[in-house]
């Protein structure tokens, strides 16, 4: 690989993205051991919780003690996920370093997920994109089902190319681009990720890959090759798409982290650290760990 003293940045989405779908709810204890943990081992980038109805996230409930008793590291991003306005007040009086936002490449999904067309939830960003502005609170998106959709099957590479664009001109500094069923090849990742440039700077976009089909590391490799350096991924392969068939997780923090290291690239990540974090996590949950790197390191 070319350059390969390249730092990644991994944008660890475990707290949030891994445990949100989790039946066992994770105590404000466990939760603020897990964020620390990853901060610990080195992570910068952590999403740690989502400012949404506990109705429909009961896991997310406790977002608010979470990010007010976290003991914070220096250089260390904690990242939350907002919906909209209400949420993004939230988030700050709970002093949240920057938030997310979501939507996706499929009309479909869209109102399944958040019962409103692409250009609707689009709409309902603006208030909260400038009242973040005002306050230079950094704003991340989200856009799902890049690859596919379990709704409309294949999406078109335009659509996806469309939903960005609009999002990074609103002031999103940068897009995490999701194959959220994890259906991808690397040849389709290939061709949509390798079109994306020729709209965006490889310093707009992020991956986030789930391993459905186990396809999410061939894709990463796909992406590294292609220039892109920012991956959201979730420690021990926790979460999943609870719409996607056999969802299995999120693309395991582990396993790209070794792959990183033996292509002799930079995470600043301590992989021993790392897969003690997902250990007591999955412990916790009474849960398998979905990392073949940890399972493997851990025997």
């Amino acid at each position: 690989m070319k350059h390969i003293s390249d730092h990644v940045n991994i944008f660890e989405v475990g707290p949030r993205d891994g445990l949100q779908n989790e039946k066992t709810i994770v105590s404000l204890a466990d939760k603020i051991t897990l964020i620390e943990d990853l901060a610990e081992a080195g992570l910068k980038l952590i999403e740690c919780g989502s400012f949404v109805s506990p109705k429909w996230v009961p896991q997310m409930a406790n977002s608010h003690q979470v990010f007010s008793q976290i003991q914070r590291l220096p250089n260390v991003t904690y990242s939350a996920l907002t919906p909209n306005l209400k949420g993004y007040e939230a988030a700050m009086s709970a002093s949240t370093d920057q938030v997310a936002i979501f939507t996706a490449a499929s009309e479909a999904f869209t109102q399944k997920n958040i019962n409103c067309s692409i250009d609707e939830s689009i709409q309902r960003f603006i208030p909260l994109i400038e009242q973040a502005k005002s306050q230079n609170i950094k704003v991340r998106a989200y856009v799902s089902c890049i690859l596919g959709c379990p709704y409309e099957g294949k999406i078109a590479q335009s659509k996806v190319i469309e939903v960005t664009q609009k999002l990074i001109e609103l002031g999103c500094y940068e897009v995490s681009l999701g194959d959220t069923i994890g259906v991808g090849t690397a040849h389709e990742a290939r061709s949509l990720l390798s079109n994306m440039k020729n709209s965006f700077s490889t310093e707009q976009l992020a991956l986030h890959f789930h391993d459905t089909y186990g396809q999410a590391l061939a894709n990463q490799y796909v992406a590294l090759e292609l220039g892109y350096r920012t991956f959201d991924t979730s420690v021990a392969g926790l979460g999943g798409c609870p719409y996607a068939k056999g969802a299995s997780g999120n693309a395991a923090t582990e396993d790209l982290v070794y792959m990183l290291q033996g292509a002799g690239m930079s995470t600043g990540i301590d992989l021993n650290k790392l897969i003690q974090a997902g250990q007591k996590i999955c412990h916790i949950l009474g849960r398998d760990n979905q990392s073949k790197v940890a399972n493997a390191l851990s025997k």
